[in-house]
């Protein structure tokens, strides 16, 4: 089911009143539509009213924004969603990694976020790999040995297939030869109370999911799911430090349009975010959620396109995982 969300602050407001980034020749004539390939209280879903409501804080814009929650195929109904806008500037969509890595792997995903206009990338969130505050293994080691010890028996509770969590998965198996399962969940808060209810054994989530649940002792840090330690978490080691030197998947969001969009429009998107970026309302929501602000231009964020499906490609190789294209 498709369910559309308005968001606007203080009601209609009149396209005469925008606040329009600097230099940009073209600006919305009605509202804009911000997909989201996940249902209403999604990390999608949640990260575009995030969005919305920094950029609204600051004023950056004025203008009426509406999310779009376009759910199924794991994203590729909001990713064909998108390229059949063709040249439609007044879409946008919200994009993960899991846009890259998705068309790899799935024959049916028919379109991939390369055949996106490139607008920005706003944000990298950083993961750790948790377990239950009772588990019987305290460190990446102990659940390793453990998984090699009886192959298949334990079970990690994660989203789609070829999201970061799995991916994670993929690379750490290859790296040891251990085996263990993987459940795939709709949705955080179910992967959550499968870990705590003990239905599977280990998770890799986002600090800020986490947080609450670490500091009352009903979940422990194994390691971090990063290049390098937190400052949050300055005594957790990384996987590498564990001992478990695999490649760095991150997750990134940003923006795309549909392809064919004027370069004004892409002019005017990619400053308002670069706008919103530098904003307090944009600084305060990445400190209050330990994520990292990573903005990259339209132009930045489509080199980074191309150059991380590719590591994504020979992540996914090194997993063992059959490739569609």
């Amino acid at each position: 089911m498709q369910r559309r969300h308005l968001l606007a602050a203080g009601g209609t407001l009149a396209m005469a009143g925008l606040i329009r980034p600097a230099q940009a020749a073209w600006a919305p004539s009605r509202p804009i539509e911000i997909v989201a390939h996940n249902g209403p209280g999604s990390g999608p879903d949640v990260f575009a009213r995030a969005l919305i409501s920094a950029i609204e804080q600051d004023r950056i814009f004025t203008g009426r924004i509406q999310v779009a929650n376009r759910v199924g195929g794991g994203g590729a109904t909001a990713m064909n969603y998108m390229v059949e806008r063709r040249g439609e500037p007044h879409v946008i969509g919200i994009w993960t990694s899991l846009w890259m890595s998705l068309p790899l792997v799935q024959a049916e995903a028919r379109s991939q976020v390369t055949d996106m206009t490139p607008i920005a990338r706003v944000a990298i969130e950083p993961a750790v790999m948790i377990v239950r505050g009772d588990s019987p293994y305290r460190t990446v080691t102990d659940f390793v040995t453990a998984a090699r010890e009886r192959p298949g028996q334990l079970r990690q509770s994660g989203g789609s297939p070829t999201a970061r969590d799995a991916l994670v998965r993929h690379l750490l198996m290859a790296h040891t030869g251990a085996r263990w399962a993987f459940i795939s969940f709709p949705s955080g808060g179910e992967r959550m109370s499968a870990l705590l209810g003990g239905h599977v054994d280990m998770m890799v989530a986002e600090p800020a999911e986490i947080r609450e649940q670490v500091r009352a002792g009903r979940l422990r840090i194994l390691a971090t799911v990063t290049g390098s330690r937190l400052a949050i978490l300055p005594d957790v080691p990384t996987l590498a430090e564990a001992g478990f030197p695999i490649a760095d998947v991150i997750q990134a969001r940003g923006l795309v349009a549909p392809p064919g969009i004027p370069a004004e429009a892409v002019a005017f998107y990619g400053d308002l975010f670069r706008r919103m970026s530098e904003g307090p309302a944009w600084r305060k929501y990445v400190a209050d959620n330990e994520l990292e602000s990573a903005f990259l231009s339209p132009a930045d964020t489509g080199a980074f396109f191309r150059e991380y499906q590719g590591k994504l490609r020979e992540i996914l190789q090194t997993g063992g995982v059959r490739l569609a294209r």
